[in-house]
């Protein structure tokens, strides 16, 4: 059999069992938590993009701090705003943040972090350099340092969360590069004549995506978690928009008369971080090549 059929039933075989892989993750339990868990913060966000229900920002002082109820189903704050509208709010904001600073972070770092595997030499000498250098300062510190010197929007906390993430991306994507960079199937991909680039995107990166994936939505949580802890400092999202972190520093003070405004974004935000680590828990014991279906 020649090298280039050898070449094109190896992803073949990959692909079937990657495919079962990926069913397996949501048939476990974590995973089907997480999914459901997922499904309820997104549904929750998606309502608020939409404008269904009340306006997070609207002030009523006479109703401020009145508990639960069936006009208000998480009470109201302070300034008599609703506390639910604000939190799903608050969910859609965070995911937005989390989503636009993930996309960036591993957009640009699976392609230095491929790229400088690949390729070994300088770029990859460049890259370690720069990776070493963002590694060297901890996470929320660098974060909270961005996020200060750039003008306060979400846009902004995304770009710095982004920055702190992307070394992450570069170093997951490159330590499999190395190994995949000596299989049969890339070997007989140039031996047919194909260029070093075309290999590394049509051969190389599809047999790294899971690995991918599972850090992409782990990520996702850290990112949270994140956006949520540099709003709480002050830093986040500025007013009147919504954000959990925020939110959560507002009932400080209030937590003795009205602890439903810190018990509803608290438990968002817990909602939120754990249905993305258990979907990520599900999506890595799936994708493990040690492990799941054959």
């Amino acid at each position: 059999m020649s090298a280039a059929a050898d070449m094109h039933e190896v992803p073949e075989l990959s692909t079937t069992r990657a495919s079962g892989r990926w069913r397996q993750a949501f048939r476990t339990p974590g995973g089907i938590v997480g999914l459901i868990l997922m499904a309820i913060v997104t549904t929750l966000a998606l309502l608020a993009a939409a404008g269904v229900g009340p306006d997070p920002a609207a002030q009523n002082v006479p109703d401020a701090l009145q508990a639960p109820s069936g006009s208000h189903w998480f009470g109201t704050d302070q300034f008599g705003r609703d506390i639910f509208a604000r939190v799903c709010s608050g969910l859609a904001n965070s995911l937005r943040v989390a989503i636009v600073s993930v996309t960036v972070a591993a957009l640009g770092g699976v392609l230095l972090g491929i790229l400088a595997g690949y390729y070994q030499g300088i770029l990859d000498r460049a890259v370690g350099v720069i990776t070493n250098v963002l590694f060297a300062f901890p996470s929320l510190l660098l974060a909270l340092a961005l996020a200060a010197t750039l003008r306060r929007s979400w846009l902004t906390v995304a770009i710095a969360i982004a920055v702190v993430y992307l070394p992450i991306f570069a170093r997951v994507a490159r330590g499999p590069v190395l190994t995949l960079r000596h299989a049969e199937y890339v070997l007989a991909a140039t031996a047919v004549g194909r260029t070093r680039l075309s290999t590394l995107f049509v051969h190389v990166l599809p047999n790294i995506l899971g690995i991918l994936v599972v850090q992409v939505t782990l990520s996702l949580s850290w990112a949270i978690l994140t956006e949520a802890a540099l709003s709480f400092l002050g830093f986040g999202t500025p007013p009147p928009a919504a954000s959990l972190g925020g939110m959560i520093y507002e009932a400080q003070t209030l937590t003795s008369v009205a602890p439903w405004m810190l018990y509803a974004p608290g438990a968002a935000l817990i909602l939120a971080v754990v249905g993305l680590n258990l979907l990520g828990d599900g999506l890595r014991a799936a994708l493990d090549p040690r492990g799941g279906s054959k």
